[in-house]
C-alpha cells in the first residue's frame, strides 16, 4: 500500500509539474515572441542587481527568476517605475524553467549571485550549481555565453568551482572581468565574497 501511495503521489507531482512547465513556456513566448538572446539571473531576489544592469544595458533583454511571489512583485515594481520594457521577472523553479525553454531563445549571459549555500555536506545536492543545470544551460548557450557566479560562502564557492571545472561545456576564465558591479543587499551585507566566470565553449 505504501509503495502504491508513493507511486500515485509521484504521478500527481509529474502532472502538476507538466502544467507548470506549460504555463512557463506560454509566458516566455508571450514575453519574447521573437528570437532574442537573454541575460538571465537565477535567484533574482527583489531585482536590485538585474534592474541596475538593465538600466546600464538598455539593448539587452533581461529576465530574473525567483521562487518567492513577494520578491517578484517587488522586482516588477522596480522595473515598472523605471519603464524598462526589456526587463522581466518571473516566478519559476529553475529546472522547470529550463524544461519550458522555447527553441527560439538563447542565452547571452547568466548570473547566479549569493545563492543559498546549503552549508551541510548532506545538503549539497540542493546547491544551485549542479551538473544537470549546467547541461541545460549549455543547450541554450552560444559560443562565448558567460556564466557569472558569486558567493560569500567558502564551501559553496569551492563547490561551484569543482562543478563548473568538471563540465566539458564550460571553462572557467580568470581573465574575464566581471561585467557589471552594483551594490546590492547581499553584497553590502557581506564583507568578503568570491566570484567566478565561465564561458560556454571555452
Amino acid at each position: 500500500m505504501e509503495t502504491e501511495s508513493k507511486s500515485v503521489g509521484h504521478e500527481a507531482f509529474l502532472e502538476s509539474q507538466k502544467k507548470r512547465v506549460a504555463q512557463i513556456r506560454e509566458e516566455l513566448n508571450r514575453l519574447f515572441p521573437d528570437p532574442v538572446e537573454l541575460v538571465l539571473e537565477i535567484g533574482c531576489g527583489h531585482g536590485h542587481y538585474l534592474t541596475a544592469y538593465a538600466e546600464q544595458n538598455p539593448e539587452s533583454h533581461c529576465l530574473g527568476l525567483d521562487l518567492v511571489t513577494k520578491r517578484i512583485r517587488k522586482a516588477n515594481a522596480k522595473k515598472d517605475k523605471r519603464d524598462l520594457n526589456r526587463l522581466h521577472f518571473m516566478k519559476a523553479e529553475v529546472r522547470e524553467f529550463m524544461l519550458a525553454w522555447p527553441e527560439h531563445l538563447s542565452l547571452e549571459r547568466i548570473f547566479v549571485l549569493f545563492p543559498d549555500p546549503w552549508p551541510k555536506k548532506r545538503h549539497s545536492k540542493n546547491r544551485i550549481l549542479q551538473l544537470n543545470l549546467l547541461d541545460e544551460l549549455a543547450k541554450h548557450a552560444r559560443a562565448g555565453t558567460a556564466l557569472h557566479f558569486r558567493t560569500d560562502d567558502e564551501n559553496n564557492f569551492t563547490w561551484g568551482v569543482e562543478v563548473v571545472a568538471s563540465h566539458d561545456k564550460w571553462t572557467i576564465r580568470d581573465d574575464v572581468e566581471w561585467p557589471f558591479e552594483n551594490p546590492s543587499f547581499f553584497q553590502d551585507l557581506f564583507t568578503a565574497y568570491q566570484s567566478l566566470t565561465a564561458l560556454h565553449g571555452g
